[in-house]
């Protein structure tokens, strides 16, 4: 009689268990194959993975000269000057997620809190943009929380101190403890779905904030405070 293979048990860690089967001999009246390939030599070995690697060099090249492109800077005369710009990733259906966010009220509460725009200015809030963009999570995924996490990523990577952040926590947690190390492992899984890509620079910010220029969050400019 022959056993059956343990049925897979559900993951606690919320990623999907491997289930490894064990393939059975053949009897004896069958003929066995050795399904594992011929060993091949040293030689072809470092020739294939040489042509593949130089194939894999050359696709990334195309696609990188495919989505540069060239601007005109400034023109003067018979002289101008060029300016090579990246192609953008970031789809307008990311920043309608992220405008919906906006309306959330508790998102609304932060911002109105943030008077000093010490944790949310429009740098600040064109990068939690970027990072759901990078995260690849689908538009009906995102909720409040990715909101926050992206903002507190942000000020991980911009600000010099701890305050920000602990400003985060204290508007959303007050002075419950308790919640913080959810709050951290959910940024961890977020950062890894972004393998992580955490850099942004002013230029993608910028072109983040050209996309919609009317939006009332691009106003929050430090340098116009009084």
């Amino acid at each position: 009689m022959s056993s059956r293979p343990p049925s897979p048990q559900p993951s606690t860690s919320g990623y999907p268990l491997e289930v490894i089967v064990n393939e059975e001999s053949p009897g004896p009246s069958a003929r066995w194959v050795d399904p594992r390939p011929l060993p091949e030599s040293s030689g072809l070995k470092r020739k294939r993975e040489w042509s593949e690697s130089l194939q894999e060099e050359t696709e990334e090249e195309t696609a990188a000269k495919a989505e540069d492109s060239w601007a005109v800077e400034w023109l003067c005369g018979l002289r101008m000057k060029l300016k090579k710009q990246r192609a953008s990733t970031v789809l307008p259906e990311h920043h309608e997620v992220f405008t919906t966010l906006l309306e959330d009220p508790v998102v609304k509460r932060f911002l109105a809190w943030d008077r000093d725009l010490l944790v949310s200015d429009k740098y600040l809030l064109s990068m939690v943009i970027v990072y759901s963009r990078r995260a690849g999570l689908f538009s009906w995924q995102y909720r409040r929380i990715h909101f926050f996490i992206a903002l507190y990523l942000a000020n991980d990577m911009e600000e010099d101190n701890q305050a920000p952040k602990q400003a985060i926590f204290s508007f959303l947690y007050g002075k419950n403890r308790a919640e913080r190390p959810l709050f951290h492992k959910l940024r961890l899984q977020f950062v890894r779905s972004m393998d992580w890509r955490m850099r942004v620079t002013r230029e993608e910010c910028e072109e983040i904030q050209a996309f919609d220029p009317d939006l009332w969050v691009w106003g929050r400019d430090r340098a116009l405070l009084p």
